[in-house]
């Protein structure tokens, strides 16, 4: 906690020498050394925002991809809006806090982490899926229409926002863009960008699509922020992939106690679709940030 908010829940993944082993974090089983030292360098910095009711392990296969690829990379609990605390799910102020808890990562990363030193804080990065994808456009220059933009509402009207937006209770309050940003990965991001809300993203975007979407997002609202940036994307769709396929392969546990992000379509590996998605990722921030 700092004077800008609630503590932030989160972990690092950095560049190892020693081999990696597996590390049980509550369902999730990640590849990993707790604790490894990292060895001496300034590495760039990957910060990752995960989709609504997820967590900083949401997408731990591909930190560790860009960790062992020379990245440092940060991921937090969104606050209110994770996995162990939904008590802000479906309501607009998480549309402003999200970007607010980003930027207050990459402020603790590259102020107050002991091993800052090790960074080069020149270089970097955002990862984001889903609402997460959202945060990461925000951060790269679009500004939201949430009253305009936000289609889930048509499917959805009983969620708190949708009823807020329906009553005109929508806050006017600045997204400011964060310029220490040079890159961005954006999964299957929730559009609320209509018209020309796009135009003022600068930074190199590699965007993904799901050819199958799902949780608000479909193939054509993705297809969407790709017409509406200013400067073409890296554009990758996923082939057969839903929504849930750009979290990390399940746990055994996972897959048993949440079918329902663990479960692919007939025929769609998410194991191999995870070692393309993830060297496409490194390659992308190698060429941006290297």
């Amino acid at each position: 906690m700092d004077q800008n908010g609630p503590g932030l829940q989160g972990a690092v993944w950095t560049p190892c020498a020693e081999p990696a082993g597996e590390i049980k974090a509550g369902r999730s089983v990640i590849a990993g050394v707790q604790g490894c030292k990292m060895p001496a360098g300034r590495y760039p910095l990957i910060v990752m925002s995960h989709g609504s009711g997820g967590s900083y392990l949401s997408h731990h296969d591909t930190a560790a991809a860009l960790a062992d690829a020379g990245f440092v990379v940060a991921a937090i609990n969104h606050v209110g809006d994770n996995a162990q605390d939904r008590s802000r799910q479906g309501y607009l102020s998480i549309f402003s806090t999200r970007p607010r808890e980003m930027r207050r990562l990459i402020d603790y990363m590259t102020v107050a982490w002991p091993d800052r030193a090790g960074l080069d804080a020149e270089k970097i990065g955002f990862f984001g899926f889903s609402r997460g994808g959202y945060t990461g456009l925000v951060l790269a220059g679009a500004v939201p229409d949430l009253r305009a933009g936000l289609a889930t509402c048509a499917d959805s009207p009983s969620l708190p926002m949708c009823r807020d937006i329906a009553a005109g209770k929508v806050p006017q309050q600045p997204y400011p863009a964060d310029a220490r940003i040079k890159a961005a990965v954006i999964a299957d991001p929730l559009n609320v960008f209509p018209g020309d809300a796009l135009k003022r993203v600068a930074v190199p975007i590699q965007l993904w699509a799901s050819a199958q979407g799902g949780d608000g997002v479909s193939p054509a609202s993705v297809e969407s922020v790709r017409q509406g940036l200013g400067a073409a994307p890296d554009y990758q769709v996923a082939a057969g992939a839903g929504h849930f396929a750009f979290l990390a392969p399940c746990s055994a546990d996972q897959a048993s106690s949440l079918p329902g992000i663990c479960r692919d379509g007939e025929g769609f590996d998410r194991q191999a679709f995870h070692r393309d998605l993830n060297a496409r990722i490194v390659g992308f921030f190698k060429a941006q940030l290297r």
